[in-house]
């Protein structure tokens, strides 16, 4: 994959996929509304970056406009989409939902048909733990039913994905939804705990801990998530000549479509995590205990055993190195 379309390039693991594609020869084309979700200037940071290789080139809008796509992709001959354009976060998705209706299923539709129509080889697009939403059966594996999501964010990444299945039904094209746990690290997003927490203790204040701590989550540090991303963008899916119409399964397809888990395969403690920044920072967190959001799960837990088995590949990042890293680089960027 030569050419390669990363929708949402200076969001974190936008800005990470480019710059390792870039760095491996990769013409990289990125799109980005460089929305103001979260601050904006490290938005920016990021694409200054990316702007020091000869093969990048950078567009500004949103996926929604549907001619500014198209006309791109007059211009360009990608060979692979990778869409990680999203409006983020749980939480906000129930103060503003129309900012997912708009980004994450307008946006996603008018890219899809647009890929559809220029036939691109491989259309990858991120999915997310939290369509797993009141599924409690852990680890959590692509193979089990995902139809009861816990918020509107969550509905809007299984959305993504029953649509991408009907392209690859319809018109062949070959779709891969990546069900990402939890990523995290430096140039991350703020907010995520990880960084929220880390932030609020620099600065002494206080940090809120929901559900009185006791959640676990499934960090994945970003260079492996980078990893896995990048292995699966080469290997576009093919129809799985075993499916069975009776007894389907929900990772795979008669049509070249699959789904798979990207996460750590490991579950931390939020309070864990929590001690661990206190330790790198040399300063004690002030704890604010507090019940359950709404929205949220109390644990969450991939089984990337087909991640393995098709591609040789699990992250293997322990989150005390993750952590180690994502501080040094908050210490090198903030203070």
């Amino acid at each position: 994959m030569n050419n390669v379309l990363v929708t949402g390039g200076c969001g974190f693991i936008g800005f990470h996929l480019s710059k390792r594609l870039l760095s491996e020869g990769c013409r990289v084309t990125a799109i980005d509304n460089l929305n103001d979700y979260y601050d904006v200037s490290l938005k920016i940071a990021r694409l200054k970056i990316l702007k020091e290789y000869d093969n990048f080139l950078f567009v500004k809008s949103n996926l929604e406009d549907g001619e500014v796509v198209a006309d791109l992709f007059r211009k360009n001959s990608f060979d692979c989409v990778v869409n990680l354009a999203a409006q983020a976060g749980v939480r906000y998705s129930l103060k503003n939902p129309s900012a997912y209706v708009q980004s994450n299923l307008v946006g996603f539709s008018n890219l899809i048909e647009i890929c559809r129509r220029n036939r691109i080889g491989h259309f990858v697009f991120a999915s997310s733990s939290s369509v797993y939403g009141a599924n409690l059966t852990l680890p959590y594996s692509s193979h089990q039913g995902v139809d009861h999501p816990v918020s509107l964010y969550a509905a809007t990444k299984r959305a993504n994905e029953l649509i991408a299945h009907s392209y690859a039904s319809l018109y062949s094209l070959p779709s891969t939804g990546i069900r990402l746990f939890t990523v995290y690290g430096p140039w991350g997003r703020p907010d995520m705990a990880y960084f929220i927490f880390t932030k609020s203790i620099v600065e002494e204040r206080p940090i809120n801990v929901y559900n009185f701590g006791k959640m676990k989550r499934d960090f994945t540090y970003i260079d492996d998530a980078i990893e896995g991303i990048i292995r699966i963008i080469n290997k576009p899916p093919v129809a799985n000549d075993h499916w069975n119409y009776s007894d389907p399964d929900p990772s795979s397809s008669y049509a070249p479509f699959k789904i798979y888990n990207l996460g750590n395969n490991s579950p931390t403690g939020l309070l864990q995590m929590i001690e661990i920044i206190e330790g790198y920072l040399g300063k004690k967190a002030v704890k604010n205990f507090m019940p359950m959001q709404d929205g949220d799960v109390v644990e969450t837990f991939a089984d990337i055993q087909d991640l393995i088995e098709d591609f040789g590949f699990a992250p293997s990042t322990p989150i005390e190195v993750g952590l180690r890293r994502f501080v040094d680089w908050y210490r090198e960027f903030y203070i």
